[in-house]
């Protein structure tokens, strides 16, 4: 039988005349651990609770019971088709920087001036989605350089429609979604050991088989990774679907819907709700990836170079 050991008068005595860092320490509370306080507190005073107050507040409607904001969302095909909308551009233009970022990673891990040449490909993040949109509206509108090159060559009659529809958005989102998708990926090409194509390529193994059976099975749980924090970052989109798309039609997204319920409607308890409902969306795609990711690979030499 297991005894339960009782500390006597003394120990317990002897134990509070220990100083306060002393026994916290015991207890896992030292002063590195003591640091992430300011963390918490700013996590939830930032993301907790304004979350919570929201959640609270779309279950507050003007009219009608508790689900009354959430019943006029799904009832009315203006709300409820913001979110496919949305969906018919995030996911689209997070699988096109997915894709175009790995043989661009793919052949900068290999250059001499690999730091160089990612500092030209980041710049774009450092422009922001509205001066993305302006420089977009001057070089593929109606009298932009790219129609008047094409006219001019004769290649076509009429201006293009490059912008204020579908693709223009998509356009913007690439080139703003595709330095922060590339830092990813080069980050999980450059991790993967060398070593292993090296003995694949003294096997007689080609570039492509190499690609298909060493790096794209190791780089998978990394993608699944990838398409979650940029799907997220595609999925919130605003600017560029306002100032490149068509707000009111084929690129009226989600958060569209939520700032005209807050701004124009002055329905702060109605935009909550869409809110939550956009993050509920984004939860449970990025939910479904990462279950997906544990059915591929995930071995030693998928984390680190040798």
């Amino acid at each position: 039988m297991s005894t339960i050991s009782i500390p006597s008068a003394a120990e317990r005595n002897a134990e509070q005349r220990l100083p306060l860092r002393l026994r916290l320490a015991q207890r896992g509370l030292d002063g590195v651990t003591l640091l992430v306080l300011p963390a918490m507190f700013f996590l939830l005073a930032l993301f907790v609770y304004p979350f919570l107050y929201g959640l609270v507040l779309s279950f507050e409607p003007k009219e009608g019971g508790w689900l009354a904001n959430y019943q006029q969302f799904f009832s009315e095909p203006f709300l409820y088709t913001t979110i496919s909308k949305t969906l018919w551009l995030a996911i689209p233009a997070t699988l096109i920087n997915i894709l175009v970022s790995v043989p661009v990673a793919m052949r900068v891990r290999l250059m001499r001036r690999q730091r160089l040449l990612t500092t030209i490909l980041v710049v774009p993040i450092t422009l922001g989605t509205v001066l993305i949109a302006e420089g977009l509206l001057n070089y593929l509108g109606p009298q932009g350089w790219v129609n008047r090159v094409l006219m001019a060559s004769g290649l076509i009659s009429s201006p293009i429609r490059l912008v204020h529809n579908y693709w223009g958005t998509l356009i913007s989102l690439f080139i703003s979604g595709f330095p922060f998708t590339f830092l990813l990926t080069l980050s999980y090409v450059t991790g993967i050991d060398p070593s292993l194509e090296q003995a694949a390529a003294t096997l007689g193994a080609n570039a492509r088989a190499r690609f298909r059976h060493i790096f794209l099975p190791l780089l998978l749980p990394g993608f699944a990774i990838t398409f979650c924090l940029t799907f997220v970052q595609m999925f919130s989109v605003f600017p560029s679907a306002v100032l490149l798309g068509e707000p009111a039609g084929s690129t009226r997204v989600i958060s569209i819907a939520a700032y005209t319920a807050a701004f124009e409607q002055y329905n702060d308890s109605m935009a909550s709700a869409i809110a939550m409902i956009m993050g509920a969306v984004q939860l449970a795609i990025v939910a479904a990836v990462l279950g997906l990711r544990g059915l591929v690979y995930r071995g030693p030499a998928g984390s680190g170079k040798g």
